[in-house]
């Protein structure tokens, strides 16, 4: 009879669990330093000590990255009138066609404040999908016959020490809010 009782409490709370969107990691993203949006030099030595958010995009997307960069842009908003540091970093999957003057471009449909976001290119495609797939194990690919370029969709909080302590896909009803509490619980 005891053992049923612990059944019936384990299995709602392992279906709690395995519903979470959120995944908690523990990746250290190692040391890279790339161009950002302004054609300056932008990497793991301009955050270190800082709690960042980052993504995968291309400009040339015809599916999720405007959205992406939407939400990004969203969350840069509700950060900054939270009054709390943290920076946001978004890798181009297409780094071939996506320049600094692109990415200018297109940051600039998004927000007028560039100070704590960084799109960032300057690196073969080679490199950034090597970078997501051993750093963040999520998939970027160029596929030879189409112009879109195949990326996941998370947003990954990376904290203070450079590690991946959470990644959650923007599609999620609570999304901003679960970000916004992993944020706050790390600048405490």
């Amino acid at each position: 009879m005891r053992s049923i009782k612990i059944i019936c409490f384990l299995v709602p709370l392992l279906l709690l669990v395995a519903c979470d969107s959120s995944q908690q990691t523990g990746r250290e993203v190692t040391s890279f330093s790339f161009t950002d949006q302004n054609g300056n030099p932008f990497g793991t030595d301009q955050l270190a000590g800082k709690v960042w958010i980052a993504d995968f995009i291309f400009i040339g997307c015809t599916t999720v990255c405007p959205q992406m960069t939407s939400e990004m842009a969203n969350l840069q908003k509700k950060v900054n009138e939270r009054g709390l540091d943290v920076e946001f970093v978004s890798f181009t999957v297409d780094p071939d066609i996506d320049s600094p003057i692109v990415l200018k471009d297109y940051i600039s449909q998004f927000t007028e404040d560039e100070s704590n976001w960084h799109l960032l290119t300057g690196y073969s495609q080679e490199t950034i999908e090597s970078l997501a797939l051993n750093q963040f194990q999520t998939i970027v690919q160029k596929p030879k016959t189409s112009s879109q370029v195949i990326h996941g969709t998370n947003f990954y909080i990376i904290n203070q020490d450079g590690q991946i302590v959470n990644e959650f896909n923007y599609v999620e009803e609570n999304f901003v809010e679960q970000v916004l509490e992993q944020v706050t619980k790390l600048l405490k």
